[in-house]
C-alpha cells in the first residue's frame, strides 16, 4: 500500500525517513486558522485530520499521514517567526517559562476511511535567557521557519532547562512512536 505524507515540511519528511518506509509527499491545501475559542490541542488534532483528508482525495489506495503542531506560550499561539525581530520577541517571552507543543497525528486509510489518531503534548521548560544568548543563538541557527524560534534537534537544546514528553520526536514535528503504532494498526509492519 502506498504511504503518503500530507506535508511539505522538510522536518516531517526527515522524521518519516527514519522508519525506512517508501513514501511520497503531497502538499495539503488547508486553512490553518484556529476556530473561535478552539483549544490548542484541538486545533493541532483538527489540522492533522484536515491535512490527511485533503490529500486522501487524490490517493484512493493509500495510507495518508497528516500531522500538525501548535506551539503555545500561555494562552497565545506562537507561529513561525519569519523575521529576526519576531524570533527575539518569542525567545525573550519564553525565557524562564514553559512552552507547550501540541502535536496532532492522523493516519487515514483511504480504502476503508478508517482513522488512527493521537496527540502528544510536549512541555519545554526554558532556562533564563539573556539578550546576548538569544542574539548569539539566532545568529548561529536562524530558526525563522520554526514555531517557537528554535530547533530542538540542533543548538536550540541549549536554551532548555528540561523537556517533558512521551515521544521526543513529537517536538521535532511528528510523534514517531505513535506513528509506528498507527502504521502497525493499519497493517504496515514497523520495523
Amino acid at each position: 500500500m502506498q504511504i503518503v505524507l500530507a506535508s511539505t515540511s522538510p522536518y516531517r519528511h526527515a522524521l518519516l525517513q527514519r522508519l525506512g518506509l517508501a513514501f511520497i509527499c503531497d502538499p495539503p491545501e488547508v486553512d490553518e486558522s484556529p476556530q473561535p475559542r478552539e483549544a490548542h490541542a484541538a486545533l493541532a488534532q483538527r489540522l492533522a485530520r484536515t491535512k490527511a483528508q485533503a490529500v486522501a482525495a487524490r490517493h484512493p489506495h493509500a495510507l495518508v499521514i497528516g500531522s500538525d503542531q501548535v506551539a503555545a506560550l500561555g494562552t497565545g499561539i506562537l507561529g513561525k517567526p519569519e523575521t529576526h525581530e519576531h524570533a527575539v520577541a518569542q525567545l525573550t517571552a519564553a525565557s524562564a517559562r514553559v512552552m507547550n507543543f501540541y502535536t496532532g497525528l492522523c493516519v487515514l486509510d483511504t480504502r476503508t476511511g478508517r482513522y488512527h489518531e493521537c496527540l502528544d503534548t510536549t512541555r519545554v521548560r526554558f532556562r533564563q535567557l539573556n539578550a546576548a544568548e538569544i542574539e548569539r543563538y539566532l545568529k548561529i541557527e536562524q530558526p525563522y521557519n520554526c514555531a517557537g524560534s528554535f530547533r530542538a534537534e540542533r543548538l536550540g537544546i541549549s536554551l532548555f532547562k528540561a523537556v517533558e514528553s512521551e515521544d521526543p520526536t513529537a517536538l521535532l514535528g511528528m510523534p514517531l512512536i505513535s506513528l509506528c503504532r498507527c502504521l502497525r494498526a493499519s497493517g504496515i509492519p514497523v520495523p
